[in-house]
This record gives C-alpha cells, structure tokens and sequence, in this order.
C-alpha cells in the first residue's frame, strides 16, 4: 500500500481524528483552567473559553458536556500536575527536611490546590461529576505513596508512618491550609509555612522520618 493509499485509510483517519481530539481537548483545559482561576466557575462563560482556546462553543459541549464538568476536568488536572511537579522537587533532595519542604513549597506555589478544592465542592451538587474528582484523589495518594516510599528506599530512611498514611496525611492537609488560606488572602509563602508547620513530625528527623543513623532511637 503506498503511503498516499495508507493516509487516506480509514484507520490513518481514525488516528488523526483522536489526535486532533486530544488536542483540542487540551487547548479547551489550558483555557479553561486559566480562566477559570482568574474569574471563577460563574464568572467565565463558554463563549469566554471558547474564543481563550480558539475554538468554537459547541467544541466545548461536545468534548465536555457542560461548563461544570470542564470545571471539574481542569482541577483535576491542574492538581495532578501539581503532585508530578512536587514529585520531581523532591526527587532532587537529600534530606527528610529538604524533601518535606520540596513538597509544601511546590503545592503551595500556586493556585491549583485550591482550584481543586473548588471542584470538590462543586461535585456535591453535581454527584455526576464525582467519579472524576475520586479517580483524582485515589491518583493523588497511589502516586504520592510510591514516591514517598521509593525516597525512603533510596536514602536509605525510615517513617514512622507508612507511606500511604502520611501520602493520605500530607494531601489533607496541604488541601485545608490551601482553602483556609485563600479564604483569609494568606500569601503563598505563609501557605507553604503552615503546611510544614502542620505536618511538623514528617520534616524532623527523630520523628516522622528518621535516617539510618538514628534507627536506635524510637519515635514518638
């Protein structure tokens, strides 16, 4: 089959159509996302979205149903990303101090921890628009516990937590300080403070993570 023949196949169609698709998918996320950071859930409209992705409104329905649902989609995603950049940030450290700071300075960085939160309400009036928001959450502590547990592996430390409690514990609270924060105008950098501050026993080394040279010495 020539290569003439074999781009005008049906299946050669099929491929550029999912991939056009994927990408205008994502063009409609960056947008949206940007937006609705800036404006809130009320304040961008489909049409605002639309012309940020230059694409059409209908473009939006048809990937997404509703503005809720891309909503919900953006958070998710922003929020994810998030994890992976915190991920990488501590991924280039050698301490348990180091490491903990990594990741509530990453989180805390921008918006999107709270953006997610936004989303997490929203689902309890639109409990079609749940499942998502649980596939994210359940993302969030797998990844969180396999980085954490592959830290300790390499650095050859210890928790006194398992890595799926304090990837459970971390989350649930840089969420809550990223909602109350928001909601009394705190700085970035306070955020990422509090959260330190709260988690407390991870970053210090006789308790929450402790290295090969203390490994005598019990925790409390």
């Amino acid at each position: 089959m020539s290569s003439e023949t074999a781009e005008q196949s049906p299946r050669h169609a099929a491929r550029a159509t999912r991939t056009a698709g994927r990408q205008m998918r994502s063009k409609l996320l960056d947008a949206a996302s940007r937006l609705f950071k800036d404006a809130g859930l009320t304040g961008a409209s489909i049409a605002d979205i639309a012309t940020a992705a230059d694409a059409f409104p209908s473009q939006i329905t048809y990937y997404f149903r509703t503005k809720e649902a891309l909503f919900v989609e953006a958070a998710c995603r922003d929020v994810l990303y998030v994890a992976r950049a915190a991920e990488e940030a501590g991924a280039k450290t050698h301490t348990p101090q180091d490491y903990t700071r990594a990741l509530a300075e990453t989180v805390t960085a921008g918006d999107s921890v709270a953006f997610f939160a936004e989303a997490l309400t929203l689902t309890r009036r639109r409990p079609d628009l749940a499942p998502l928001v649980e596939r994210t959450i359940a993302r969030l502590h797998s990844e969180g516990t396999r980085a954490y547990d592959e830290q300790m592996k390499r650095h050859g430390w210890r928790s006194l937590r398992d890595p799926e409690t304090t990837s459970r514990r971390f989350w649930a609270i840089a969420i809550g300080v990223m909602v109350e924060g928001y909601a009394m105008g705190r700085a970035n950098d306070e955020l990422g403070a509090e959260v330190l501050r709260l988690i407390g026993e991870q970053a210090s080394l006789r308790l929450q993570v402790v290295d090969n040279s203390e490994r005598g010495e019990s925790g409390s």
